[in-house]
């Protein structure tokens, strides 16, 4: 059938949907191997010239590699869009073939004939109210298609008049319905084509972009109402051990960016997912000039330039986006197979920009390395998987002084620790929560919601201005398995409890000495106890003092996970002993 001509039920009871089917196992096995292709060039060529070739030459031969790989890339995601929208058709026309033949079998069966404009002739039948003889026969048209008239005035007493008009309204209207099927999609597989060239620029990948939104759009039915959303972790670990390999497949080409951030979905299906997923991010924000695109751009591409270079241990994109600030997982180490796994929150001003690519990304690396020192199976990830409060105005922010942002962020951060707990292979993995600055009051919201954050063994709180909670003991890992670092030079650490603040804000300096005083041991901070206090009950480790505020700004608010060249940070050093499940051997030093 061809989009905008008219066909024929007998068109659509002919057509043979397994050719399409056949057609869309074709273009996935031309998608699969260009997805082998593509990991063969990252796995194995990259890799063997990083590790034995260096020099300009080697840098050129990297950079033509990594464009054949992104290639690659680009043939897999849109032989897979192909693959799906063919399926899909299928999928449909079949539902409409099942509404022809049923009103068929009704005709038949009824010994009515079916014309091939999609009336109905039906035979005499009945009993005249006057002579008693049968009622003569008719035809029923139904006025859904060009030419197709239906009768008017009086119906006649046939008793098979009324049967013969609901068969002729179902067969026009499964044939009607396979029409507007058949140009909808052939609109879609139209604009399936990629541009003359080797070339894929990001022009390219926005296009693709564009055309994975209509081929999602197209398969709503087909796909994406089986897509656990509202499940747990694990009932999403499960549904995904259940699918075909063909339906796995067809999911991480049209719904890449649900899939890559589902949590309890492989490390591995994850990162496939979403590394497709960030160059159609990359391609949709293309172009834009307002300040959080071009920001997130920039975020994007670092992030993208980083996972072509390779690193050890190597990066798992746990998870990518552009909603809100933007959001960003990333794991150096593979958090399935690891025995020792960390999730690291960060805080106050954490948006996904380039700052956050550079730094946020090199402290889980530098955790990861670090713990791997102690036990090789080891994994450190950096999760902004929610809007982190932004400076500058921090202290006149109602999104930095309230908790809506760490209530919202915790139990997205609790879903994601059940996600990594559902997916790990080791029977009893050692799981650790880290949160610096607001990061650890979002830490500490996940702790208090359901059961808290699910297989937790140990929670580490570094520059925390208070966690929501008075005690060590409330957060459900018991108080020796809760480790605070708090540099002595760390404002943060020491910002005023709400009281004086609101006190201060009420009547002034002499509120805030007031509400200064009613603090009689100087342990309440904006979210509640200082973790690093008696009160609070935690393990504190040793942190270096950090530069003072007069002249050092926030530096010491920084430092915890700085990996010194030419000394040892015994913090950084203390976080990798914790993750790595060495917390005997870590230094600790006296609370306040």
């Amino acid at each position: 059938m061809t989009a905008g001509t008219a066909f024929s039920w007998a068109a659509l009871r002919d057509l043979k949907c397994a050719e399409l089917e056949g057609a869309a196992d074709g273009w996935g096995r031309v998608g699969n191997r260009a997805d082998a292709a593509a990991d063969r060039v990252d796995k194995h060529l990259l890799n063997g010239l990083r590790d034995t070739q260096q020099g300009v030459a080697a840098e050129s031969a990297a950079a033509r590699l990594r464009r054949l790989h992104r290639n690659f890339q680009y043939v897999h995601t849109e032989c897979g869009l192909i693959r799906t929208a063919l399926n899909s058709l299928a999928h449909e026309m079949k539902g409409q073939q099942r509404v022809l033949m049923l009103a068929l079998e009704d005709a038949e069966a009824r010994k009515f004939t079916v014309h091939a404009d999609g009336s109905v002739s039906y035979p005499a039948a009945g009993e005249g109210l006057i002579d008693g003889r049968p009622l003569p026969g008719g035809t029923a048209a139904s006025n859904g298609l060009p030419g197709l008239v239906a009768p008017s005035g009086l119906v006649a007493p046939n008793p098979n008049a009324a049967e013969a008009q609901d068969i002729a309204d179902r067969v026009v209207g499964a044939v009607r319905a396979a029409a507007e099927i058949d140009w909808r999609y052939a609109r879609i597989l139209r604009r399936l084509k990629a541009e003359e060239g080797l070339a894929v620029p990001a022009s390219t990948w926005k296009d693709a972009a564009s055309d994975a939104a209509d081929v999602r759009d197209a398969a709503r039915t087909y796909l994406r109402d089986a897509v656990p959303r509202t499940a747990s972790p694990a009932e999403r670990n499960a549904w995904w051990a259940g699918l075909t390999q063909e339906q796995r497949e067809e999911y991480l080409a049209v719904y890449p960016d649900v899939i890559g951030n589902l949590d309890g979905i492989p490390a591995t299906v994850r990162d496939a997912a979403n590394r497709d997923n960030l160059q159609l991010l990359i391609g949709a924000l293309e172009g834009r000039d307002d300040a959080g695109s071009v920001a997130k751009l920039a975020g994007l591409r670092e992030i993208d330039r980083q996972l072509a270079a390779g690193t050890d241990p190597p990066m798992f994109l746990l998870g990518i986006g552009d909603e809100g600030n933007g959001r960003a997982i990333v794991s150096y180490g593979n958090p399935d197979t690891s025995r020792n796994v960390a999730a690291y929150v960060p805080g106050l001003n954490t948006s996904l920009d380039k700052e956050f690519a550079e730094g946020d990304l090199k402290r889980a690396w530098d955790t990861a390395k670090g713990a791997q020192k102690y036990d090789h199976s080891s994994a450190a990830i950096v999760w902004l998987g929610y809007d982190a409060p932004q400076f500058p105005d921090w202290w006149d922010s109602a999104d930095v002084m309230g908790d809506e942002r760490a209530e919202v962020g915790g139990r997205a951060f609790g879903s994601f620790m059940g996600g990594l707990a559902a997916t790990n292979l080791n029977d009893d993995p050692h799981m650790t929560a880290i949160g610096h600055s607001y990061g650890s009051r979002t830490v500490g919201a996940a702790t208090q919601q359901g059961e808290g954050v699910p297989d937790v063994d140990d929670i580490v709180f570094v520059g925390s201005p208070g966690v929501g909670v008075d005690h060590a003991e409330a957060l459900g890992v018991g108080k020796d398995h809760v480790f605070v670092g708090a540099a002595e030079n760390d404002v943060v650490t020491k910002v005023p409890s709400k009281l004086q603040g609101r006190m201060a804000a009420a009547a002034g300096p002499v509120g805030y000495a007031v509400g200064g005083l009613l603090d009689q041991e100087g342990d309440d901070l904006w979210f509640g106890k200082d973790p690093a206090s008696n009160a609070f009950g935690a393990r504190r480790f040793h942190v270096d003092d950090g530069p003072h505020l007069i002249g050092g700004g926030f530096a010491a608010h920084s430092q915890y996970f700085d990996v010194e060249p030419r000394r040892k940070n015994g913090s950084a050093d203390s976080i990798a002993m914790i993750v790595a499940g060495r917390s005997d051997a870590v230094k600790f030093e006296g609370l306040r």
